[in-house]
């Protein structure tokens, strides 16, 4: 078997690598400028994406595609980095699929393609209501893919991630809150109210459920909500990484959007996992559990940089 990774240096797409290394033979591609992790026993190409379609990848491979900016935050500041690295990459990625007849494309989206939908939890067939540029930017990626998938007769799926977490992050709030405890034990700044509610998945969950969809799957074009049962809010999480590393911080809130940490930040997300359970994958740890392990993680104890 013949696998590419693309972010490969990457926080998901590192976790990716490693996975499949043993089940055949690995190209990771990234262009080094929002990760910086290699496994060795994969064959590497630093290259830009936005760049050109004509990869030097192998004949019907499976391409895992994670490279993307993944800042919300940035997304509505820095437009055209996150255009080019979120929607003519995914492009290009689909066109070189097509030249090179790939077996399978799976390409990580996002619940933010929802935005604040009516009904949770939140099922696939909800209508695509983005609030940042970030998550219109993974609609559009979606699009690209399908329209790929079922014209080119390329099998694919969209992977809709919840919150990811766990060993080797280097952003999201759990990796925050650590970082900021690690600079000044006696205070805490928590971006919005702190009633903002989510949920989380831990990472070894997300790679066995990527995996796992990528051989079930059957049609030529597919998406799958990634997420877990419960959810968590951010007081909890607060409270986790605290008593994790054994502080009593003065919590202090800066809520300036309404609740919200930032614009575009989703205030409610649980995704419903109904669909991917039929296919007989279901999350071993949950929200509570994950984000717990993730502290744990970020305290160096999973080989966390």
């Amino acid at each position: 078997m013949e696998y590419v990774v693309t972010g490969g240096a990457g926080y998901i797409g590192g976790h990716m690598v490693d996975e499949l290394i043993g089940r055949g033979n690995v190209t990771a591609i990234d262009d080094m400028s929002h990760g910086d992790y290699k496994n060795l026993k994969a064959r590497f190409l630093k290259l830009d994406l936005r760049r050109s379609a004509a990869l030097p990848i192998p004949k019907g491979a499976s391409i895992f595609h994670f490279a993307a900016n993944a800042d919300v935050r940035t997304s509505d500041t820095d437009l055209m980095d996150h255009y080019g690295r979120d929607v003519t990459a995914t492009l290009n990625v689909m066109e070189a699929a097509r030249r090179n007849d790939a077996k399978f494309v799976g390409f990580s989206s996002s619940s933010v393609v929802y935005g604040e939908p009516k009904k949770i939890p939140t099922p696939e067939d909800s209508p695509y209501a983005p609030i940042s540029n970030y998550g219109l930017f993974k609609v559009m990626g979606e699009e690209i893919v399908e329209y790929y998938a079922r014209t080119y007769g390329i099998r694919a799926v969209s992977f809709r991630f919840a919150n990811i977490t766990g060993g080797r992050a280097t952003h999201g709030i759990i990796y925050d809150f650590v970082e900021k405890l690690r600079r000044d034990p006696s205070r805490l700044e928590v971006l919005g109210d702190g009633k903002q509610k989510k949920s989380y998945v831990y990472i070894d969950d997300l790679m066995d459920a990527m995996l796992h969809l990528a051989k079930t799957s059957k049609k030529d074009y597919d998406a799958f909500n990634i997420g877990n049962d419960g959810w968590t809010q951010v007081s909890n999480i607060t409270r986790f990484v605290c008593e994790g590393m054994g502080l009593k911080p003065r919590v202090f809130h800066l809520d300036r959007y309404g609740g919200r940490g930032w614009p575009g930040d989703v205030k409610l997300m649980r995704l419903d996992i109904t669909k991917l359970k039929k296919t007989g994958w279901a999350p071993r740890v949950s929200s509570d559990a994950a984000v717990r392990r993730a502290v744990s993680d970020f305290l160096g104890h999973k080989g966390v940089r």
